[in-house]
């Protein structure tokens, strides 16, 4: 028998409209399989229940006149974004007891559209490593395979939507930090194009890499999350590209791309280093799949080499640099700490030059593609690293090292501000999720989600669950 979250996002959404399900019915429905579940795959830092519950029985009590979209449908938000009166971490023990006063842009945004967020997904420390390990909470792991990690730094949020916690969530993704638990957990994560969603109320815009954007289960669910995230907010320092005609998830359902030329690469941006076969074979059999639908698929050079990697590294290192409560700087993780005494080395005019010469070689890169309506590669060098491999040898460099190796392709993306989202598109033997990258022209993220869509219907849809998604939860509930 169909449970509540065997139904995608919009599934969730149409019910509710219907009055065939109550946003407390599956408001509980959830909360009892994040206590069931949530510290297995390491998926919330903090669980609202009470919050939830209260939001959800005024959804079902509001008139259809006050519902959005998404009305009464649940949701999570990343622990990196700001959440009035909800305790934010920002995935470190120097933030345990921080509580902001204000929401974020996007957490405001997505509660006007209606969704109910049910707490905070687990993070990586400031956002800095892509694996989600820390003190303030249990790993976040892959739930096909929980002796892996679920990749950073919106990885509990993947955990939460691969195990059946939540339909779909919030992320940012700064360097891969979307697109990389995508690809892990088996699920579409969107990168969204620069200045699309805003990043305020507060953050300087860290020289415009990160950006926030939905993870989910469908290509559907993820332009819903997107048009509800993708309202112009006076005072964003990036002009926000135009919203195609009916907003991304009209585009979405229509899956009509027109027809496109597709650069296809293999080979790494940031490190040389060997590309596992199961990640060459999802660019191949994505690859295939455009063929057949009448696309234009062409070898293409990256659109940068390896020796890019420099200018990037120095660029992490200063993003490290965010500010922490005094005297909490001992209860920094070592990673942070490694790249916090990195960052604090360059001088202003280092980093000045680093980025006009990082932006530079960018800009010969998007231009040697710009005849490309899309690029497709593998998003990850590997598909999986166990829970603890990055950090195995003790040395932070060493794990600094180990994680441009495993994700060498990303982090480019978030340089140039294009569009990027990782489809599940192949398997290892052993039955692991093997994610692709596709990434559009800046502010083409409608085609690119047309594409997407068009994938997604060829192979009749990739919703497929691990075991834990049929495991029944407990029958109670913590309250919080």
């Amino acid at each position: 028998m169909a449970q509540p979250h065997d139904l995608t996002l919009l599934e969730q959404a149409a019910a509710v409209r219907r009055g065939e399900l109550g946003s407390l019915e599956l408001v509980d429905h959830y909360l009892a399989r994040i206590e069931a579940y949530g510290d297995r795959v390491g998926a919330f830092v903090t669980v609202t229940a009470s919050r939830a519950r209260a939001e959800a029985a005024a959804a079902d009590a509001a008139p259809a006149g006050a519902r959005g979209p998404l009305h009464g449908v649940p949701t999570a938000i990343k622990d990196l974004t700001l959440t009035a009166g909800v305790r934010t971490t920002f995935g470190s023990a120097a933030f345990a007891d921080f509580v902001p006063t204000v929401d974020a842009d996007v957490v405001r945004l997505l509660r006007a559209a209606g969704t109910i967020s049910l707490g905070k997904t687990t993070t990586s420390e400031l956002g800095c490593s892509l694996y989600s390990e820390g003190e303030v909470a249990p790993p976040a792991r892959n739930p096909w395979d929980p002796r892996c990690t679920a990749g950073g730094s919106s990885g509990g949020a993947a955990a939460a939507v691969a195990a059946g916690l939540v339909p779909a969530a919030q992320g940012s993704d700064g360097g891969g930090s979307l697109r990389i638990p995508a690809a892990l957990c088996g699920l579409v994560g969107y990168k969204p194009s620069r200045g699309l969603v805003s990043g305020g109320p507060l953050g300087f815009g860290a020289f415009g890499l990160p950006v926030h954007g939905p993870i989910g289960r469908t290509v559907a669910d993820v332009a819903a999350l997107l048009d509800a995230m993708a309202v112009p907010v006076p005072g964003e320092p990036y002009l926000a590209p135009p919203a195609p005609d009916g907003g991304y998830l009209a585009v979405a359902r229509r899956a009509e791309p027109g027809r496109l030329r597709i650069g296809r690469f293999t080979a790494p941006m940031l490190v040389d280093t060997p590309v596992d076969p199961a990640c060459r074979a999802a660019v191949d059999a994505a690859a295939g799949l455009l063929e057949a639908a009448g696309h234009e698929v062409v070898e293409v050079a990256p659109p940068v080499r390896p020796d890019v990697w420099p200018l990037f590294e120095t660029i992490w290192y200063v993003l490290a640099l965010t500010p922490v409560p005094a005297g909490a700087e001992e209860r920094l993780l070592p990673l942070t700490r490694f790249l916090r005494s990195r960052g604090a080395g360059v001088p202003a005019g280092v980093l000045m030059a680093t980025l006009a010469q990082l932006q530079a070689l960018v800009r010969q890169g998007v231009r040697a593609t710009a005849e490309c309506d899309l690029l497709l590669c593998p998003t990850l060098a590997a598909p999986a690293a166990p829970v603890g491999w990055f950090t195995a040898t003790g040395d932070p460099a060493d794990d600094f090292d180990r994680q441009r190796r495993f994700s060498p392709y990303c982090a480019i993306f978030n340089v140039t501000g294009q569009p990027s989202v990782s489809l599940p598109l192949g398997s290892t033997p052993d039955g692991l999720p093997v994610g692709a990258l596709l990434t559009g022209r800046y502010g083409e993220d409608g085609r690119l989600l047309a594409a997407a869509a068009a994938l997604e219907g060829v192979v009749g849809g990739w919703d497929r669950h691990p075991d834990i998604w049929r495991s029944p939860p407990s029958d109670t509930v913590n309250d919080d």
